[in-house]
């Protein structure tokens, strides 16, 4: 019976203190971190039994301590000091009063001046603004809204339209404004996924919650569209809903106004702009900022809703990074930088 030379790999595990004295050693090719070393011996054996495979033997050689618990302590490198706030590379960076939000964008503030259904020009400074704070670590998720093209509540009943099949031709427009979205914010380089409440696959993913939380996690901004996927519910809803999911911390709604007032502005030019204001206020005083049962979830779950005006420069970046701007519900506004 022919024998053959079958090498062998042998990991002994040694502790911090223990010698370097080992034959035959392979550790250049182990990190100097690990606590394992790794040998090689050759065996013969038989071809029956063993023919052309690389056999693996653990063995443990521990250095005499009396103490075992030093035996289990891996050598360690240098970690940062507690409190710092660090990038991959080691690099400390500033720490902002939200890390990860949900920006609102409402369709009707993507038609700009409404010439079209959608403005390229507003697109792009969304793209931008968003592109800005996004390389200072803070993490973008976006729920878009689709009034700007088809809204279900003010098409129901017309032509034997049912209001549950209009709201699906609305939610249809929110995965339209989306894809738009998502190629202007690609075309500056930004990495951005599309998610819709309902199956797509052909122009976007379906949404996953642990698949979005990962996307932000790596950088990218991710667009929900399609609302919640349920007739009767708007995309305020939508966007609180999510909000709660992915744990953000806030939902900025932008609006075409500068934030919320105690009257109608366009009737009654004594109208004050409000700098905070209460879940509670917001209901019984019945101010339209967003339906009841977005405002619900958002008090439920104890998220602070900021509306401000998306149309002057610069605000997008402004409320991300926690600055103040606009009308901020369910908080207090403090310094953009904790």
């Amino acid at each position: 019976m022919a024998a053959s030379f079958v090498p062998v790999l042998s990991f002994v595990a040694i502790s911090s203190t223990s010698s370097s004295s080992t034959s035959s050693s392979l550790s250049s090719s182990i990190s100097p971190l690990s606590p394992f070393k790794a040998h090689y011996h050759g065996s013969v054996v038989s071809n029956r039994s063993l023919n052309g495979r690389f056999v693996i033997q653990c063995s443990s050689e521990m250095a005499s301590s009396p103490d075992p618990i030093n035996m289990r302590q891996p050598q360690m490198s240098s970690m940062a000091t507690f409190g710092l706030t660090m990038n991959e590379v080691g690099v400390s960076k500033p720490s902002y009063k939200w890390q990860r939000v949900l920006l609102k964008v409402s369709g009707e503030a993507l038609a700009g001046d409404h010439t079209q259904n959608i403005d390229p020009k507003v697109t792009m400074s969304i793209a931008r603004e968003v592109a800005a704070v996004t390389r200072l670590g803070i993490e973008v998720a976006i729920v878009v809204g689709g009034g700007n093209i088809f809204r279900g509540a003010s098409w129901a009943g017309s032509s034997g339209l049912d209001r549950s099949s209009a709201d699906y031709i609305g939610m249809l427009a929110t995965v339209m404004n989306a894809i738009f979205l998502q190629a202007t914010m690609e075309s500056i380089g930004i990495p951005t996924r599309v998610q819709t409440a309902f199956r797509m696959s052909e122009v976007a993913e379906p949404y996953i919650r642990r698949r979005a939380v990962r996307h932000l996690e790596k950088g990218r901004v991710v667009i929900f569209a399609a609302g919640t996927g349920n007739p009767f519910f708007t995309t305020d809803t939508a966007a609180a809903l999510r909000c709660a999911e992915i744990n953000a911390e806030v939902v900025l709604k932008a609006t075409n106004v500068d934030g919320v007032y105690d009257d109608d502005p366009r009737h009654n030019p004594n109208a004050h702009l409000l700098d905070t204001l209460t879940y509670d206020e917001v209901t019984s005083k019945d101010l339209s900022v967003m339906d009841m049962t977005a405002i619900t979830l958002c008090q439920e779950n104890n998220i602070p809703v900021v509306v401000f005006n998306l149309s002057q420069p610069g605000n997008i970046s402004r409320a991300i990074q926690g600055e103040k701007v606009g009308t901020l519900i369910g908080g207090t506004w403090s310094s953009a930088r904790t």
